[in-house]
């Protein structure tokens, strides 16, 4: 227990990610190289920045789960070669084989890598709806990634998952429960977390955010996200949070970041509804007690006007 209390301190009060490091690991395709958050979990803390040429795609977390009896990683990459280079790591730490490969969405940070671990002869694992987006959008996903990352690119091509659930998927490997699990509708489809209730940590992927400005897509709606986090994510009661970026945390800075940030952004919408105001000048209310957030620039007005056509029709 003094190690996973170290841990959570450490990581707490590390410096805020900056998205304007291009990159922290330069030996490797790897922003930055995987830490032991608590016995036997680590993770890669990808860039809190949009993907670029310099990160390689890496603005995600990869993690993995290490046990005698084999490796569950989460998040497949971005490409084949983050996911080369994360299994690298892996083996470097462990002879144990990748057992499982578990995509936290359908989106590229998440999937692209699945053209390497088909090649390892891993399964790969993701919720139905994460599996239906992926189909839909893969070929989009690849070009768009492929523009970015050039030949830091090569060798990925679009292999979804081999698995996949709707409710809950549930392992045991040494001292690990892993239950991979849909709490219901969040930030994007198919959102899934890992949740290992014996060491009281939840890897939350893109259900929780705090470093970055979480971004809202035309299909993020955000009163189902809160709904999703009031009755199962908090029900978790979580002591240790590894979200789907930025450094590994705890519940009360992704609720300020995550819940507090929609809750704040739908207050400001809301009130700007009321005093009978249109789109146009939506894009511009008041975002200023997360301006320090990485991605600000880029999300901010985007978000404001996603949620205003949500709740001009709520």
């Amino acid at each position: 227990m003094i190690r996973f209390a170290l841990a959570a301190v450490v990581f707490a009060s590390a410096t805020h990610a900056n998205e304007n490091i291009p990159d922290q690991y330069p030996g490797s395709l790897l922003y930055s190289a995987p830490v032991e958050f608590i016995p036997g979990v680590f993770s890669a803390i990808g860039a809190t920045a949009p993907p670029t040429y310099e990160n390689a795609g890496h603005n995600n977390n990869l993690s993995f789960i290490m046990t005698d009896e084999g490796v569950v990683v989460i998040n497949g990459g971005g490409s084949y070669g983050l996911a080369a280079a994360l299994h690298e790591e892996i083996k470097a730490r462990t002879d144990a084989p990748v057992v499982l490969v578990v995509n936290e969405n359908g989106q590229g940070h998440a999937m692209l890598g699945n053209s390497y671990w088909i090649t390892q002869g891993v399964p790969i694992l993701a919720h139905v709806d994460a599996a239906a987006e992926f189909e839909d959008r893969g070929f989009q996903i690849l070009e768009s990634a492929e523009r970015v990352s050039r030949d830091r690119h090569e060798g990925t091509v679009l292999q979804g998952p081999t698995e996949t659930f709707e409710d809950e998927y549930i392992l045991e490997l040494g001292d690990f429960r892993i239950e991979v699990r849909y709490l219901g509708p969040s930030h994007s489809a198919g959102d899934v977390v890992v949740w290992l209730p014996n060491q009281n940590l939840v890897i939350a992927g893109d259900m929780a955010f705090h470093e970055r400005m979480l971004p809202i897509f035309e299909d993020t709606y955000t009163l189902d996200w809160l709904e999703t986090w009031d009755t199962e994510f908090e029900a978790l009661n979580a002591t240790y949070v590894i979200p789907g970026h930025g450094h590994p945390t705890n519940m009360d800075q992704v609720r300020r970041y995550t819940k507090g940030y929609l809750e704040y952004l739908r207050a400001q919408v809301g009130a700007h509804l009321d005093a009978g105001g249109g789109l146009s000048d939506a894009y511009y209310v008041d975002q200023s007690p997360y301006a320090h957030l990485d991605t600000f620039e880029e999300l901010a007005t985007k978000n404001a006007g996603r949620v205003f056509e949500q709740m001009e029709f709520e």
